[in-house]
């Protein structure tokens, strides 16, 4: 499976942006996804997760009530819908395709495919 992360950009504090993950390959939409970030001089850090039929999600309780992850199987995929963004939120954001199809795990290697990352940036 492929993964391409997009949408990232550059956006004042309380803004939004969307970032998109779309998957290449059959398997893309019977796997849990999730989204990881990595700030400069940081470890990545899981953000959010859906299962393969998006009905459970699990989100870090720093992005709880600001993000929200959704997935459209039919266009394999996934999104990360950000609100109220902060400048703790700047880093680099990659999608990534769970190694279980029923777990949203909540650790890297956790995960066996992953995008690029798309950079995101918020200024106070």
């Amino acid at each position: 499976v492929q993964l391409q992360a997009s949408g990232g950009g550059l956006v004042q504090a309380g803004g939004s942006l969307r970032l998109s993950c779309a998957g290449s390959g059959r398997t893309f939409s019977i796997y849990t996804t999730g989204w990881f970030r990595q700030a400069p001089g940081k470890e990545r850090e899981f953000v959010a997760g859906i299962s393969w039929h998006g009905e459970n999600t699990l989100y870090a309780d720093s992005v709880k009530g600001r993000f929200t992850i959704s997935r459209d199987n039919a266009k394999n995929t996934v999104y990360l819908q950000m609100n109220n963004l902060k400048p703790d939120d700047t880093a680099i954001y990659y999608c990534a395709r769970a190694r279980r199809a029923m777990v949203i795990a909540t650790t890297a290697n956790g995960y066996a495919d992953w995008g690029q990352g798309t950079l995101v940036t918020v200024s106070s």
